[in-house]
């Protein structure tokens, strides 16, 4: 059994993860307090299943009452170290807590937590942000709007320009497939696993797609030229809204303007599934992607996320734009796709 956190008038403990009730007082606590998918425990049951790295999580009760919630992975790799994240795999979650009280109480808890497991960072992506740590707002923005009522008033939302664009895709010799099978699984991991080896981004294993889409409400949404897959998003669905959240193309995506048709289909795919919201993930302030996101009308609302480090240490760098990794990135953009695929999953599961 897992020992207690320090008392205070808000109980602490590790949760049982592998306690359905446990699990389901959770999920019903995220629910109630409007809490991101990232903060679901059905999250960090498909990390640790899709990755092997480790779920945990912190629970504050009151009176025998869940008052507070920090949902964690413990990632280790032997490149980029050992820290506890939340989440893990995520753009999202955090504290989740309705006041201060228990979102310190569940900030040091995570920092006793991290030095038991020999863990020398903690990050926090978004969520109540505790004191003393080192805050950040500039990093990352993302991208959510609403979404339109029609088909033609959705193709109307989009700025002019990106909206040439994406009447070309549809007049192109383009077709779309939404599913969740293995065939729309080999399409989406095969395009997927190429564009990012064209980043010079080692891709994820595949376990963890398969076990998003077995753990999560997800789905993929293929773009075929000709019956060959050139561009495929694996998206979430959580309160109302679409989450793009795997997806890529292949070079001749561009030259077909398939993304354009892939992320308009989504839209479109996603409003008849009941949804209100369109979240187009987060971006690097200033990217390339950032400004793809804007074109299409999105406004860019700022990210904030935190980091506690224990004396002596340092947070980790897993940010592909530092210019320490410029060499790396460069070369394995010309690894053979084969090699790339092969040797890529065992380090991008230590990213987190």
């Amino acid at each position: 059994m897992n020992a207690p956190f320090a008392m205070t008038r808000t109980g602490l403990a590790l949760a049982d993860l592998n306690d359905p009730p446990e699990a389901a007082r959770i999920e019903a606590f995220v629910a109630d307090a409007g809490g991101t998918l990232f903060h679901r425990p059905a999250w960090l049951r498909m990390v640790e299943r899709g990755t092997g790295q480790r779920a945990l999580g912190i629970v504050a009760r009151r009176r025998g009452t869940i008052a507070g919630w920090l949902p964690l992975t413990r990632v280790h790799s032997p490149i980029f170290g050992r820290a506890l994240v939340s989440s893990g795999f995520a753009v999202g979650g955090g504290i989740l807590a309705p006041d201060s009280e228990a979102a310190n109480g569940l900030a040091q808890a995570a920092e006793e937590l991290a030095c038991r497991r020999s863990c020398p960072t903690v990050e926090l992506r978004g969520g109540a942000m505790p004191g003393g740590w080192d805050t950040r707002s500039d990093t990352h923005v993302g991208f959510v709007t609403a979404l339109a009522d029609d088909d033609e008033a959705q193709l109307l939302a989009v700025p002019r320009k990106q909206r040439a664009e994406v009447r070309k895709s549809l007049a192109g010799d383009l077709s779309v497939r939404v599913g969740r099978g293995e065939g729309d699984r080999a399409a989406h991991y095969a395009v997927y696993a190429e564009s990012v080896r064209n980043l010079g981004t080692p891709v994820f294993p595949r376990s963890l797609f398969d076990a998003a889409l077995d753990e999560l409400d997800a789905d993929i949404l293929t773009v075929f030229h000709r019956d060959a897959p050139v561009a495929s998003v694996l998206s979430f669905y959580h309160s109302g809204t679409v989450l793009p959240y795997w997806g890529g193309g292949t070079f001749a995506a561009r030259r077909l303007r398939a993304n354009e048709r892939m992320y308009f289909e989504l839209m479109l795919h996603a409003r008849r599934r009941g949804c209100m919201r369109f979240d187009f993930g987060r971006s690097k302030t200033g990217s390339g992607p950032a400004a793809y996101k804007k074109n299409w009308g999105f406004s860019p609302e700022p990210l904030i996320y935190a980091t506690w480090s224990m004396p002596g240490s340092w947070g980790r760098n897993i940010d592909p734009t530092d210019d320490s990794y410029s060499a790396k990135i460069a070369l394995w953009k010309r690894l053979p796709l084969e090699l790339a695929n092969r040797i890529g999953p065992p380090i991008a599961r230590g990213l987190g």
